[in-house]
């Protein structure tokens, strides 16, 4: 099922700040996370990425703008908290490419905070929005890490589109929630 995202752009509205890239499905994510509070079936949050405040300007007495400010350290994954009594952290990857996910797009904090929540007993996933296809996967650790593991030792660089068709779980839209994640987590962990 294909999701109906409203990540709309048109050709005249190119994208050319990459930094927005993937705040769309954030936000549905987001929304998803909200309703899972509002009806007490998971606390899950969206991480802040802590920066370091360097200069400030005042126009006006209430009126504060950071000019200047800097990432403290790298953030370690998009969103965690709790579900069913379990700790659960992943990180969320939109993918413009047809054929395959970069894994250049994912940063090795990423992959060892993750490595950390799962050796400790928590659910550590990536979830993927494929935008040529409008599909949306849970990709479990073990299939990311088996390309992870190889691409310094002449294997690939990316994990092919077919191993989500494969090994992915397909998160389907809904109302309520918009993206209904944790359904599939309740698949593939519970």
């Amino acid at each position: 099922m294909a999701l109906n995202f409203p990540i709309k752009r048109s050709r005249a509205t190119k994208v050319v700040n990459k930094a927005n890239l993937g705040m769309d499905f954030e936000q549905i994510i987001n929304e998803s996370n909200e309703y899972y509070l509002n009806n007490d079936i998971a606390v899950i949050h969206k991480k802040p990425t802590p920066v370091q405040i360097v200069k400030v300007d005042y126009p006006m007495r209430t009126k504060a703008v950071i000019t200047e400010a800097y990432y403290k350290t790298p953030s370690t994954t998009d969103y965690n908290g709790i579900y069913k009594g379990k700790y659960i952290d992943f990180e969320a990857k939109e993918n413009h490419n047809k054929t395959a996910f970069p894994l250049a797009n994912i940063h090795p904090h990423q992959i060892e905070h993750l490595r950390k929540i799962i050796a400790h007993g928590g659910i550590g996933f990536m979830i993927f929005y494929w935008v040529p296809y409008n599909e949306c996967y849970i990709l479990e650790f073990d299939n990311i890490i088996k390309y992870w593991d190889n691409k310094d030792d002449g294997g690939r660089k990316s994990i092919p589109y077919k191993e989500f068709k494969e090994f992915g779980h397909l998160v389907k839209e809904g109302y309520a929630p918009r993206l209904n994640y944790l359904k599939v987590v309740d698949e593939i962990y519970f």
